[in-house]
């Protein structure tokens, strides 16, 4: 299983009660954007609870069923007959299926300055570096669950926020939508970050008006940008799985690609982008894994 977010982790999980010898790699620590995630709401059986929590339950549960490998970055894929040789940074694994549960990252805006200012004010990570900047003035840009869920906790935290947003309608919540304005998040919309100011650090952006075309200058001192996710599929493009348009992986109802014994779950198979969608189709990707495997 490649990747160790709530998808990878319960395909381990579920591989492992079905029998199969698991191993979970993953080039980072294991939860995926759960680490990043301030307090999940929607969870069966928890009213409230924070993403590193769900993804420490996860991580302990999985670990009685599979080998978890962090920090073990897979460079390289092959078929090599009824077998599949995955290159890592910690040696060569064999494996006769695989599960692509490799999750996808943050969009970029792709705007000047935004490059030269990350880790300098602009931020993929509200949880990680809001702390940074209490006290002080930034924007959040998007209009889905993550920028309001980025956007309320910064507020809960004592940061000033504006939230930019191309639309005057949102795709989040409406639950969401109505706590950030319970809260006095200021919404600027419908305006697009034009340009991201400052030399050593973030000084302000150049907003437009996407109805005027009217463009102007806010001061802030950050700028989290949740714009939407793009699927990390690299690997399994390079094996010859099939994605869709937007690089996400193409799957059948039962997890199943294109490729024999190539299955794939969770955010990097596109649509709904839940802790529950991932979790469901991890542990159908090892229950098909387990059929085609002992068939």
């Amino acid at each position: 299983v490649i990747g160790a977010g709530p998808a990878g982790l319960t395909a381990g999980i579920y591989g492992g009660r079905a029998g199969l010898k698991v191993a979970i790699l993953d080039s980072g620590l294991s939860g995926g954007q759960l680490l990043t995630i301030d307090v999940i709401e929607n969870w069966p059986g928890e009213m409230s609870i924070s993403g590193q929590d769900l993804a420490k339950k996860i991580r302990n549960h999985a670990s009685k069923y599979a080998e978890i490998y962090e920090m073990t970055d897979v460079t390289r894929i092959q078929s090599v007959g009824d077998e599949f040789q995955i290159k890592t940074s910690s040696g060569t694994f064999i494996s006769k299926a695989i599960i692509f549960a490799t999750g996808a990252k943050r969009k970029r805006l792709n705007v000047p300055g935004e490059k030269e200012l990350i880790g300098k004010g602009v931020s993929y990570c509200a949880v990680c570096d809001g702390s940074f900047f209490i006290g002080k003035r930034v924007i959040v840009v998007g209009g889905g669950n993550t920028a309001f869920s980025d956007a309320i906790y910064l507020k809960s935290i004592g940061v000033d926020v504006i939230l930019v947003h191309r639309r005057t309608s949102f795709r989040a919540f409406k639950v969401l939508v109505d706590r950030a304005r319970e809260l006095g998040i200021v919404f600027k919309t419908p305006y697009v970050v034009r340009k991201i100011l400052g030399k050593e650090k973030v000084e302000g952006v150049i907003v437009e008006n996407v109805e005027t075309g009217r463009s102007e200058e806010l001061r802030v001192e950050g700028v989290f940008i949740a714009i939407g996710l793009e699927p990390n599929s690299k690997l399994a493009k390079e094996l010859g799985v099939d994605v869709d348009e937007q690089g996400f992986i193409k799957v059948d109802r039962n997890m199943r690609t294109n490729v024999p014994r190539v299955y794939a779950a969770g955010d990097v198979t596109g649509g709904l982008m839940q802790v529950i969608k991932a979790t469901a189709e991890g542990a159908i990707a090892a229950l098909s894994a387990h059929e085609d495997l002992t068939s």
